[in-house]
């Protein structure tokens, strides 16, 4: 779903998924934390996940 989104608005973006454990979820854009899930304790909605890549 994050993915989709990202491209849709971004289609030039790349986007990737990196396995990591304790169901971690984050936004990264060109190296800056723009999202974190173990932060908020959520994950984000459709409205954050634009906002952290069109913020960053």
């Amino acid at each position: 779903m994050a993915r989709d989104l990202i491209l849709k608005q971004h289609p030039s973006a790349k986007v990737s998924l990196h396995k990591t454990g304790g169901g971690v979820f984050e936004i990264t854009v060109d190296g800056k934390l723009t999202f974190s899930k173990k932060s908020v304790g959520r994950f984000p909605t459709e409205t954050e996940i634009a906002g952290a890549v069109s913020g960053a």
